[in-house]
């Protein structure tokens, strides 16, 4: 009883398929060795073949039903297939063994067929069988998707195709025409080789990773519709055992952050499993590298013009049809406002030059910092502020800073200091947090002149 309850569906139709085929094998090759009948004995093969196949099947379904494992990561499917493509290799054998028999007895080898009325009866009930199998098989195939069933309700089709044919040949060769027979056994034999190769172009496809392109379309139509727009740069699907796999690779923008871009994944996800149902779907998530790789061309275009030190601030814009950009150039403080102003637009006609999707360049100009010599403040003479710094570090971020240094400039005090951040936290929050704490210590100490804060994960 315990190994019954673990029988599934899938195994006890193929187990049905072995049955019907040892029967069917039995009473062809009886009544073809006792009547001579070359139609019965093909037929007989043709459901050697069935036998095997059905072995086949009944190993692969066992097989495929697996769940993933560490060694096989997409499951078992695939065993389906080669199932099916054995079947077919084994189909063209036997038909073309049927063949050359077929063809020396029409081109006048003699023989004779004796077409009792029992041999009738016989066939009959193969008739019965065959046109029963199919139509199990068939239903068995739509139910689980099944490629190995499928492909078994193909065969039981041509099986059913090859004993109309021998009925016909027994009628033949009881009306007083042998060839007959042997015509039947040579349509069977074609019958046969057909769907052999049909089988064997279904099945390579799907062993070769055949695009299978009308989930694929439905696929890549479902992302195009997501609102707001997903840029799709690749996809790749492939089928087996009736399952599609999905490979997607989407473009989001740079600062968005990983929940963003994980929700983003999970739409993705989505719209695909709703229009492949049961797709195993995955999705990689890559920086939208367009507008990087402006921003990094003309940066370098910037700085190759002379005399131009620091470049920061640097943003795309589009505006309608146009592509702008703006930038904070920093000169030295002792530069007259006309020089300044020259090598301005000397820099933004080197961008435009270099980088001609861009229409129009915006500068904002400030002066660099004059260098400070400065010298560092004991930690005595500055406790009490590296106390208040630490406090107000621990209120904003919820734990004191790594590191708090104290100089002297003659511009004035300047401090510098380090923060720990959580490593998955956005660059943009990290910096808020920086920038609050900067604002703070200069409203509690006046005399601070500069904060310098450096986050760190």
């Amino acid at each position: 009883m315990l190994y019954l309850s673990r029988v599934t569906p899938q195994r006890r139709t193929a187990l049905a398929s072995v049955a019907a085929a040892v029967a069917l094998i039995g009473l062809k090759l009886i009544t073809g060795l006792v009547t001579g009948s070359l139609g019965l004995l093909s037929e007989a093969a043709h459901s050697g073949t069935d036998l095997v196949a059905a072995l086949l099947t009944l190993f692969a379904v066992g097989v495929a039903v697996r769940p993933a494992d560490q060694s096989h990561s997409y499951g078992h499917g695939k065993a389906e297939h080669l199932a099916a493509l054995a079947e077919a290799t084994i189909l063209v054998i036997a038909s073309l063994v049927i063949a050359g028999l077929a063809v020396s007895r029409l081109l006048g080898e003699s023989h004779e067929v004796d077409a009792a009325w029992w041999a009738f009866v016989v066939i009959g009930v193969v008739i019965v069988i065959d046109a029963t199998r199919a139509r199990i098989s068939f239903r068995a195939g739509r139910r689980y998707e099944s490629p190995a069933f499928t492909a078994n309700a193909v065969h039981f089709l041509s099986d059913l195709g090859g004993s109309l044919a021998v009925l016909f040949g027994l009628i033949g060769a009881r009306a007083g025409t042998p060839e007959a027979d042997a015509a039947a056994a040579l349509f069977v034999a074609v019958l046969v080789l057909a769907g052999a190769t049909r089988l064997i172009r279904q099945n390579v496809d799907v062993l070769m990773d055949r695009v299978p392109a009308a989930a694929e379309a439905r696929a890549r139509e479902a992302i195009e519709g997501i609102e707001p727009r997903v840029e799709l740069r690749r996809i790749r699907m492939r089928r087996a055992a009736g399952r599609h796999f999905a490979d997607v690779v989407i473009g989001v923008p740079p600062a968005a952050v990983v929940e963003q871009a994980h929700a983003v994944a999970d739409a993705v996800e989505s719209a695909v499993e709703e229009a492949v149902p049961g797709a195993d779907v995955v999705v990689h998530v890559e920086p939208r590298g367009a507008d990087a790789a402006l921003q990094e061309r003309a940066l370098a275009a910037a700085l190759h013009v002379s005399r131009v030190r620091e470049i920061h601030n640097i943003a795309l814009f589009r505006v309608g049809d146009r592509t702008e950009l703006s930038l904070h150039l920093k000169l030295p403080g002792s530069l007259s406002l006309d020089e300044a102003h020259d090598l301005a637009t000397e820099l933004e006609e080197a961008v435009l030059k270099a980088v001609p999707e861009i229409d129009r360049v915006q500068t904002h100009l400030e002066p660099l910092a004059p260098e400070a010599e400065g010298r560092p403040l004991p930690a005595g003479d500055v406790e009490a502020e590296a106390a208040r710094v630490r406090r107000i570090v621990e209120d904003e971020t919820g734990k004191p800073p790594r590191e708090v240094r104290f100089f002297q400039t003659d511009q004035g005090m300047v401090a510098f200091l380090t923060l720990g951040m959580a490593p998955g936290q956005a660059l943009s929050e990290a910096h808020a947090h920086a920038s609050d704490v900067e604002e703070r210590i200069r409203r509690a100490y006046p005399r601070i002149a500069n904060v310098i804060v450096h986050t760190e994960p």
